[in-house]
């Protein structure tokens, strides 16, 4: 009777539960990660900087494409891989019209450079974003009933209509870019050196993404984007319409694109007709990675696959090397799908997604 009275009386929150496996498995993983940088940045600190600096660049172009995977599921529960082909499209035609039409060589003067660039990125955007609606219109808006599998399906067939445009429109072979970025340093400290050609990037891609975030938390449409996410019905009920909100966010999704086409352009500065869906599955890992349908998950998601390429393919000590980039970045999208589905910042819904 005591040891009963006892065992009703001991207070349920103290009770201790041993740690599962995949826990423990997952905070080793973590761990040996953490000692490998630390070695490496111990060995030559200089180029691990020199590496990370890369990442964060990296990390950025993959932001502005996982964005448009994050933006789209977030409004519909739909994975859209023609995304990662409408960002090769807009690599294109920023190439287009920096060599055609700008006529623009190595290293030009920033009084040319500047304003090629701002008409090239206003163009891509716009063009990437009428890209994306017409996809919307013609392959998901008649399927918005059907069940999930028919739309996904559609995506796929999409992605590869997109790829066979940029095939038979720029062949396939390397679409070469001239190297028009500054090739000057913003910074040297201690070996560390900081150019303006990865410092452009960050110039581009931040006012696009402070951009994104002004019109989703503070305007109108923003506010209607996060109705129609939320319950189209009640959104359609209380006057929004959910038709045109859709559309809206396809456009926005899809100008993401195309900023990132020109930046991926002329920082990588050569493109072909499928690097859409190699990058686009790399950037969709990103969002999976920071929580698809989040935001900041996405951006969180993009750097850390940005730094985890760069120091796999920087590093020196036991470095697994470029020819597993690919590897490794799908094998970070099985584990994300498998223990954790909702990412590192996504929330979990009822259905375990």
């Amino acid at each position: 009777m005591a040891t009963e009275a006892r065992t009703e009386t001991a207070p349920l929150g103290r009770t201790w539960q041993r740690p599962g496996l995949v826990p423990m498995a997952g905070g080793a993983l973590v761990i040996g990660i953490l000692l490998w940088l630390a070695y490496n940045a111990y060995l030559n600190t200089s180029s691990f900087f020199q590496v990370l600096l890369i990442g964060v660049t990296l990390g950025a172009i993959y932001g502005l494409i996982a964005l448009g995977y994050t933006l789209v599921y977030g409004i519909l529960e739909l994975i859209n891989f023609a995304h990662g082909d409408v960002f090769m499209l807009g690599g294109m035609i920023s190439a287009t019209f920096v060599v055609q039409v700008f006529s623009l060589h190595d290293h030009p003067s920033i009084g040319s450079l500047i304003p090629a660039l701002l008409v090239t990125l206003a163009i891509a955007m716009i063009g990437c974003g009428l890209i994306n609606a017409t996809v919307e219109f013609i392959a998901y808006r008649p399927l918005r009933g059907a069940p999930r599998l028919a739309p996904l399906i559609t995506a796929i067939g999409a992605s590869f209509v997109l790829q066979n445009i940029g095939l038979r429109w720029k062949g396939d072979g390397y679409t070469s870019l001239p190297s028009i970025l500054p090739q000057g340093n913003v910074f040297s400290i201690g070996g560390v050196t900081y150019t303006w050609r990865q410092f452009i990037i960050i110039l581009i891609v931040v006012p696009v993404l402070l951009g994104l975030v002004y019109l989703v938390q503070q305007t109108r449409q923003g506010k209607a984007m996060r109705a129609v996410s939320q319950d189209k019905d009640a959104a359609a009920m209380m006057g929004i319409n959910v038709n045109r909100t859709i559309s809206f966010t396809f456009v926005i999704a899809g100008t993401l694109a195309g900023a990132a086409g020109l930046v991926y352009a002329v920082f990588v500065t050569e493109l072909r007709f499928d690097q859409g869906f190699q990058q686009g599955l790399i950037a969709f890992t990103a969002a999976v990675l920071g929580g698809i349908g989040n935001l900041p998950g996405a951006v969180l998601g993009a750097m850390l696959i940005g730094l985890i390429q760069a120091f796999n393919e920087g590093l020196t000590w036991h470095a697994p090397g470029s020819a597993w980039s690919e590897s490794i970045v799908f094998s970070i999208l099985i584990l994300i799908l498998v223990f954790r589905p909702e990412g590192l910042l996504g929330e979990r819904t009822p259905e375990g997604g």
